[in-house]
This record gives C-alpha cells, sequence and structure tokens, in this order.
C-alpha cells in the first residue's frame, strides 16, 4: 500500500466513530472525573476525594482543595493545617463531618491533646453542636477554678481543664503553663459535667468526649461558586496551580460548565474530533515516511549538527578528538556499560539517561544516553559539549568526550562523581537524619554559588540550577552538572527572550510571566536550593497545604511570619548552637533575597558567594574545618559589599508578592 493510501485508509477509518461519538457526547450525565470511593466502610464522595491515587504523575482532583482523605492507614484521616483527623462520619445532607483528634482517637484513659486546630481558609466552620474544653499544661502556680487533672500533671507541675465558659476573661496564665490547648467536643450535658465530675467518672467522661469528636460544617468553597452554580464540581490542578470545573458531559473547564448549548457541543466535539483525527492519520503517515527514510538517513541529523561547528580536520571518523573533545567508539562505551545494563543506571540526566562504566585504560565514568534523535535533543547534546569544553572550574563537572558524527547514538562521557546528589542526601536514597552536618551544607552553598558565580562571570546560564543537578564526591566537594538548558548570555544586552525551561519548583517567576532570562533567573534557583539545605524539604510536594506545595512560598511565609524555626530541619542544631543558629538565619535571609520575585532585588552570584563567605566566617573559631576541595577558585571573590549580615537577622523581613512556580 501507497503512503496516500495508507493516510486516506487511517483518516476514513478514524474519523467515522469520533462523529458517531461526537452525536453522543451529551447522552453522558456522569461526572466521570469525581467518582465516589470506600474507605474503610466509608462512602466517601464530593467535595472529599481521595488523597491515596493523587501524585505527581496524577496531579488533578475532583473537589474541594484541603479535603484530599488518606485511606492508605488503618482509618481514614483528614489533615488540617498539618494535623491529622479521624474521620468518623461525613452527612452529606446537613454538610457536616465528625473528626477525632488522632491523639485521642480510642483512647479510654485520660488523653492528651497536643495540638490547637486552625482551619484557615479552609471552607470550614465549627457546628453548634461543638463545646471547646481549654487544657492549660504543666503550670508552676495553680490557676483560678481550673479543674486540675491530675493523670496529666508532669512531676511537680500541674494542668488544669475549664468547660467552655467556666474559664475566667483574662486569665493570666503566661509565665505560668508551659501551654494552653483548645480541644473541641460535642455539647451534650454529659460533657458540661466535667468540670464538676470528680474520680474515674471524670477520666473516663474525658476519654469518651475526647473519643466522640466533633463537627464541623462545610460550605461552599469561595473558588467553587461559579463552578457549582452551574452544575459543576470544582478541583484543582496542582501542576498549574489552576481551579478546574468538572461537568457533566465529561468536560474539564477553568470556571464554570455554562456558554455551549447542546448544538454547540456537539458541533464542537465534532470538529474537535476531526481535527485530532487529521493530526493522528498526519503523524501516522509522518512516522511511515520517517521510517522509510530512517534506513538511509542513519544519523545524519547528528551529523549535520556536529558538522556545523568548526574543525580543521577534513575526516572526523578518523580523528580522536573533534571540536575540543575526545571522540569516543561506540562499542567501547557499550562494553564499558555492559549493554546499557539497566542495573548500571545513575539516574536521568536531563535529556537523557546517565550509566556508570568503566573504560578499558581502567576510569570509571558517567555515560549520558540520549533519550532519542530529534532537533531539540540534538541541540541540547551540542550546547552542553560546547559549554564544558570552554569552561574549567573545580566545581564543574568534567567532560571527558562523546561518540562520533557517525555513532549510531548520542553519547557524552563525564568523570565519575560517586557519592550522588545534594537531593539524594537531603530527601532521598541517601538521606539520614542528622548525616549532613551544617558545616558540610555550608560548604556545598559556597561551592554551588562558587561554580555560578564563574558561569556567569563566562557569560553563560544555567538555566536548571536545582539540588538534583549538584553532585557530590566522596569528600562532599561539589560538582555542578546538566547543561543541556544553559545558554550563552551575549555581553551587549540585558535579557534574552526565550520560552521558560527548567525544573517545577525553581523557575524563576519572572521569567515564567515575561520570557525573560537573565543571571537573576539562576540566583532565584540558587535561593531555593539555599531553603533546601537549610530545611532537608523538596522544592515540590504536593501533599504539602497548597499554599506550600512550592518550597519557596513556604519558606516566604516562615520568614515573614518570624518562624523560621518551623522551616529549619531540627537535626542541625538550631536549637541548641548559637553559632549554627546565626549561620541558618543569615543564609535563610540570603536566600529570602534571592527569592524577591522582582529580579533587580536580588543579589548577582558573586554577591551571594562574598555574602555566603562571610557568613562561614561565624564558625571560624569552632576550629571544625571540613576536608578542602583541591583548586578552589578564590579569585571570583572580590571586594563587593555585603548584602546580608548577621547583625540584622532579628529584624521582620519583608517581600515584594512572589508568584508561585508552575
Amino acid at each position: 500500500m501507497c503512503p496516500s493510501q495508507l493516510f486516506s485508509f487511517f483518516f476514513v477509518f478514524l474519523l467515522l466513530p469520533l462523529f458517531i461519538n461526537s452525536s453522543e457526547a451529551n447522552t453522558n450525565t456522569s461526572f466521570a472525573y469525581c467518582p465516589p470511593f470506600i474507605c474503610h466502610g466509608r462512602n466517601i464522595s464530593y467535595p472529599f476525594w481521595s488523597l491515596d491515587s493523587f501524585n505527581s504523575t496524577s496531579p488533578r482532583y475532583c473537589g474541594y482543595p484541603g479535603f484530599g482523605i488518606h485511606c492508605s492507614q488503618n482509618n481514614p484521616i483528614l489533615n488540617i493545617s498539618n494535623d491529622s483527623f479521624f474521620v468518623k462520619d461525613i452527612n452529606y445532607s446537613t454538610y457536616s463531618l465528625t473528626l477525632v483528634d488522632i491523639d485521642a482517637f480510642g483512647s479510654t484513659a485520660c488523653p492528651r491533646v497536643h495540638h490547637n486546630l486552625t482551619l484557615g481558609d479552609l471552607p470550614l466552620k465549627y457546628s453548634e453542636l461543638d463545646l471547646n474544653l481549654t487544657f492549660y499544661f504543666n503550670c508552676i502556680n495553680s490557676l483560678s477554678s481550673g479543674r486540675p487533672l491530675d493523670c496529666l500533671n508532669s512531676g511537680r507541675n500541674k494542668s488544669y481543664l475549664y468547660v467552655e465558659d467556666n474559664e475566667p476573661d483574662h486569665l493570666n496564665w503566661y509565665g505560668i503553663c508551659d501551654k494552653k490547648v483548645v480541644a473541641t467536643v460535642m455539647d451534650s450535658g454529659r460533657n458540661r459535667e466535667l468540670g464538676v465530675a470528680v474520680g474515674e467518672e471524670f477520666t473516663r467522661g474525658l476519654g469518651a468526649a475526647m473519643d466522640e469528636g466533633f463537627v464541623l460544617d462545610w460550605r461552599i468553597a469561595t473558588e467553587c461558586g461559579k463552578c457549582e452554580a452551574s452544575d459543576g464540581r470544582c478541583g484543582y490542578d496542582n501542576s498549574t496551580n489552576e481551579s478546574l470545573c468538572y461537568c457533566k458531559d465529561g468536560t474539564v473547564k477553568f470556571d464554570h460548565c455554562k456558554g455551549r448549548n447542546k448544538i454547540g457541543l456537539k458541533v464542537g466535539i465534532g470538529v474537535g474530533a476531526a481535527a485530532s483525527t487529521a493530526l493522528m492519520a498526519g503523524v501516522i503517515f509522518f512516522i511511515y515516511r520517517c521510517r522509510q527514510k530512517k534506513i538511509y538517513a542513519g544519523s545524519s541529523l547528528f551529523s549535520t549538527s556536529i558538522l556545523s561547528y568548526p574543525s580543521s580536520i577534513k575526516d572526523p571518523e578518523k580523528a580522536t578528538t573533534l571540536i575540543g573533545v575526545h571522540l569516543f567508539d561506540y562499542n567501547e562505551l557499550d562494553e564499558a556499560t555492559n549493554n546499557f545494563d539497566s542495573k548500571k543506571e545513575l539516574g536521568d540526566g536531563g535529556y537523557g539517561t546517565v550509566y556508570k562504566g568503566k573504560l578499558r585504560d581502567g576510569r570509571v565514568v558517567a555515560v549520558k544516553r540520549l533519550y532519542e534523535n530529534n532537533c531539540k535533543r540534538v541541540e541540547q547534546f551540542m550546547n552542553e559539549i560546547d559549554i564544558l569544553t570552554r569552561l574549567h572550574h573545580p566545581n564543574l563537572v568534567t567532560l571527558y568526550g562523546c561518540t562520533s558524527r557517525h555513532s549510531r547514538e548520542l553519547l557524552l562521557v563525564y568523570e565519575y562523581i560517586p557519592n550522588g546528589t545534594v537531593s539524594d542526601h537531603l530527601h532521598g536514597v541517601h538521606s539520614k537524619p542528622g548525616s549532613l552536618s551544617w558545616n558540610t551544607r555550608m560548604k556545598i552553598s559556597i561551592e554551588t554559588a562558587s561554580a555560578l558565580a564563574y558561569l556567569h562571570a563566562s557569560d553563560v546560564i544555567h538555566r536548571d540550577v536545582k539540588t538534583n543537578n549538584i553532585l557530590l564526591d566522596n569528600n562532599f566537594c561539589v560538582k555542578v552538572a546538566d547543561f543541556g538548558l544553559s545558554r550563552l548570555f551575549p555581553t551587549d544586552v540585558t535579557h534574552v527572550s526565550t520560552a521558560p525551561q527548567g525544573t517545577p519548583g525553581y523557575v524563576d517567576p519572572e521569567y515564567h510571566e515575561c520570557y525573560q532570562l537573565t543571571d537573576k533567573s539562576d540566583v532565584y534557583s540558587f535561593g531555593v536550593v539555599l531553603i533546601e539545605l537549610i530545611s532537608s524539604l523538596p522544592a515540590v510536594d504536593i501533599c504539602r497545604h497548597r499554599h506550600e506545595i512550592n518550597l519557596s512560598n513556604m519558606a516566604i511565609n516562615k520568614i515573614q511570619g518570624n518562624a523560621l524555626h518551623e522551616l529549619v530541619d531540627s537535626n542541625l542544631g538550631f536549637d541548641t548552637d548559637d553559632k549554627v543558629r546565626s549561620m541558618i538565619t543569615a543564609v535563610a535571609e540570603l536566600a529570602f533575597q534571592c527569592l524577591q520575585s522582582d529580579r533587580e532585588l536580588r543579589p548577582s552570584m558573586q554577591e551571594v558567594v562574598e555574602a555566603l563567605m562571610r557568613i562561614q566566617r561565624i564558625n571560624k573559631t569552632t576550629g571544625k574545618t571540613d576536608k578542602e576541595c583541591p583548586d578552589d577558585d578564590t579569585g571570583l571573590l572580590n571586594s563587593i559589599t555585603l548584602l546580608v549580615s548577621p547583625d540584622s537577622v532579628t529584624t521582620k523581613w519583608s517581600s515584594s508578592p512572589t508568584t508561585p512556580n508552575s
């Protein structure tokens, strides 16, 4: 069959059923994207949704933000403000749910509650059926009219309980008690009598009251009003930070389900199906033609690209070097990696898979294998060769060479860095509490900043700065890698206009909005890296609260709220070592400046290096030093005015509004 006949056959064959389906599209009246489910015997449906089926590969959900329920544990669990509650019942007719504090769930004795529940901006409110119990713990003196909690006393310190209105106004407990916690229970005569109950009657009564739970009513979420008014069900897409509206006809809109009648919808679906089918048929035809050409073309794509580089060598096939790099024989690399054995995979290298290999001369190397030979991949491949052959810095990964233009595959060969990535050690396969000391993290930050400052001084923007691209050797010396997205930056312009690329969570919001790439884009990404070093948290985590999915947003909120201690990894000694606290606070302030949404307010990378070096001097008197990396580049450090001083960290920081990364 000739190509044109093949094209016509597929076009007619695929188009017909889609047109038929388009005429029936409106007969579907179910919400296919919002299915109910059973969670430990309880019926769960909209506006609640399953948090267990929600992940980075499935970032959408149908339901209210914050209403995701965990079913993977022994009971259905709802998280509110980082606290966990057992979902005892959901009443869809009264729009209410009954929750039990997980600390008190199943308790028959005297439960110790730890959390003050904050509903925040969730569309929830306390029910008229609720009653507040106020606990004061570890009090050094007695409290007026308080019900003593002998079962919760700690040594000589006492604890007290007040039921609803029994608590005196302006009760002076500051400096007397360690903590105040307000717990909510059902309003009943039995629970109101807890203030006067005695002995085991009180102990059992308190346990029963807490185990009975409390009621919250839900209302329509603000962002869901238009959608639900149009008979839709709202949801959210965490990959784009956009609200969604799931419609009865199976479509997904951004605001509401109104705007198209049935005829218009049929026509729209029909036209869309026709266009999609035509595109599909065109792709099939294109694949067919490409396969015919591939027999003769081989790796001509790479040939054209590599021949566009200047070379005085007339026959590159016989050469051992080209454009300044060593040319490896494909068979040698195939042998070095044991035929690219999956057991030798080191990870993903941006546009290719990286394998560990051993050359015939005994060198252990990392071999990057291109995913596919399309123009974009080849451009990134050549871009990395060009940059790494021009630049040399002790904290940049070394390129040993690549395969020739006649090779069957595009391969890059680097020095092997044996200790994984910074990401691995912070929150990945090598992460262990306390294994990465603060001194080591400071060393990593300085060496990474030094490498980036060198790139910027060489008119190169990395464009994909992240902890996954910062490699570590056995001495925890840094090697910055992955230059496939990097750009050479002309010296006579202030920015380069380019479509945003990079990794979600690290992308400069101004670059994302304006498509203007500058060296300050790397500064923003490095600010996220600094926060990761402080917190040991990943840059993006969809299981966090929706306002804290991006670590940069979380950090800005914590810093502005004078709650840095809530962000810092508890294993770093922030609470026990004054010097560590001063250094971490100063680094947090520097990161805060790097994360400003207005790039003009961010420091340059050279200024960041200088600031980090001065912060490190806080630790000079401890006598603790890490093993130095060879050939540290100190030539970049100049007499730039320090942007951040440890003396300034007690002031309240402010920020221009930051746009979340998508």
